[in-house]
């Protein structure tokens, strides 16, 4: 279970980053997308993964699942969620500013000879 994990950590995490060194807007939101998606899978098996058993202790139970990774994930989703809503709005009004979606924009010559 443990070697599925880390693969899915770094699976995701090696996609994210060729995604993200990528020239167009979209693929840079898929990829930090991914990125997020990696670190709340890794801060999620951090938690020991363990099936059916209860996060809070009560009597009789000799096993646990740590209750704190768990919260950390749920509160990591919401906010990547919003930070990718803002994020494809500011990447909206740049393509509709510029009508081109380009992360890295060229040097004009102009800018280039006076620099």
């Amino acid at each position: 279970m443990e070697v599925l994990v880390a693969s899915a950590v770094g699976i995701l995490t090696a996609t994210g980053l060729y995604l993200v060194l990528r020239l167009r807007t979209f693929p840079v939101i898929l990829g930090m997308s991914l990125l997020t998606y990696a670190v709340n899978v890794f801060l999620f098996a951090s938690g020991r993964l363990t099936i059916g058993a209860p996060p809070i202790l009560t009597d009789g139970v000799t096993t646990y699942t740590d209750p704190l990774p768990q919260a950390l994930v749920l509160t990591a989703i919401v906010i990547s969620f919003g930070m990718t809503a803002v994020v494809v709005m500011i990447a909206l009004g740049a393509y509709l500013g510029t009508n081109d979606d380009l992360v890295d924009d060229p040097i004009d010559a102009e800018e280039e000879d006076a620099g």
